[in-house]
């Protein structure tokens, strides 16, 4: 019988041969992405950890800078902070060349801040240059694999700025008769109103104090302006033959970059006298109002208030309701309880609603450290 050619089967011949030439092809193009890909993977992770240390140097250089005015503390800061972060598996190590000071400005209204080295005169940035080439202290980032096709080393190089920010600060302090009190005495009763005040009462070592304050702003880099607000309650009495006539709280001074305009107030305090409850929640309303004046508040400067008491709240709205309300406006509220019977965990609280930090003092050598302390601490933002 005929079978048709095209019914007949087919003998299939072996393709195992095949399939072996082909792996034996792919096999080695496979491994050699597979190393491409440790190899750019490592270099992913040397440029982050990189990122992360120039980034910290910059940090702790302008920091210690905003602290000590001193560029030879801040550069040794910087070099310290960038050895302590590792890179590739070593830490970053900096050359004195690496480590820059000068001036960061806004150029336009997107925010973007330009660094521009200077030797002298208004220094308000660190730049810290992150290098991993073959010019630098650490050299370069070895690789594995790519080695095979000629390729030995990455070189990585990262840039970081740091600007200690300018701060318009309003100072809210307490002018209730409490604040008359001997330094000796504990509690919050009346002490002394009419003045001239003692030496050793609580006014004078909170004005003796908002010197040192002054003093240590006018030694910084940065241009701060300065308002004084100041609050008690509705208070009038007779005084040596005049009167003190006190709303509950008031803006004794607008934002100034001129602080002997603080400095008079409170001289004038001294000079007349002080009185009245303690309506620390008044008091910390009109720090917002002058902290936030239309005409005078910078717009991209900190906003920061002072805020502190000898005593308990017992007057007027609750200044943690008023906390809300200065936090909402991205204000910073660091809170100073004075002696041993003011209002400690009211005051915590403001602070941490803000964002700010709480201080207590009990002397008049602590009041006096802590307003200084306050000073040399200036807001530092990563603006590069």
């Amino acid at each position: 019988m005929f079978t048709p050619r095209s019914s007949r089967p087919r003998c299939l011949a072996p393709r195992r041969g095949a399939i072996l030439i082909l792996v034996a092809f792919v096999l080695p193009v496979l491994v050699i992405m597979m190393a491409f890909a440790i190899d750019v993977a490592w270099m992913q992770l040397a440029k982050t950890e990189l990122r992360t240390a120039t980034d910290a140097a910059a940090r702790a250089g302008a920091k210690v800078l905003s602290v000590s005015q001193d560029q030879d503390a801040a550069r040794a800061a910087a070099v310290d902070a960038a050895s302590r972060n590792v890179v590739a598996g070593e830490g970053l190590a900096l050359g004195v060349e690496d480590v820059q000071f000068g001036r960061s400005e806004q150029a336009n209204s997107a925010n973007r801040y330009v660094f521009t080295p200077a030797s002298a005169g208004v220094i308000n940035a660190v730049n810290v240059s992150g290098r991993r080439t073959s010019e630098s202290l650490a050299g370069p980032v070895d690789l594995f694999f790519t080695r095979l096709v000629g390729v030995e080393h990455f070189e990585p190089t990262q840039e970081a700025t740091s600007t200690i920010l300018d701060r318009d600060i309003c100072l809210v302090i307490d002018r209730s008769g409490s604040m008359g009190l001997d330094l000796s005495v504990i509690g919050d009763r009346n002490g002394q109103n009419c003045g001239p005040l003692d030496p050793n009462t609580r006014f004078a070592a909170l004005n003796s104090a908002i010197n040192g304050f002054l003093d240590e702003l006018d030694r910084t880099f940065p241009e701060e302006q300065v308002a004084l607000a100041s609050y008690s309650s509705q208070f009038s009495t007779s005084c040596r033959g005049y009167s003190l006539n006190f709303q509950t709280a008031d803006i004794r001074q607008r934002l100034t970059q001129d602080h002997s305009l603080i400095r008079a107030p409170m001289n004038t305090f001294m000079t007349r006298g002080i009185g009245g409850s303690t309506a620390i929640g008044e008091g910390l309303r009109r720090g917002i109002t002058a902290i936030t004046d239309p005409q005078r508040a910078r717009p991209f400067a900190v906003k920061t208030i002072v805020l502190m008491t000898d005593g308990l709240h017992n007057s007027g709205i609750d200044p943690r309701t008023v906390a809300y309300e200065a936090a909402a406006l991205d204000i910073t509220v660091h809170t100073i309880s004075f002696s041993a019977g003011a209002d400690q965990a009211r005051m915590r609280d403001v602070a941490r609603t803000t964002g700010g930090q709480h201080y207590h003092a009990d002397t008049a050598g602590d009041l006096n450290e802590v307003f200084r302390e306050i000073a040399r601490t200036l807001p530092v933002l990563l603006t590069k």
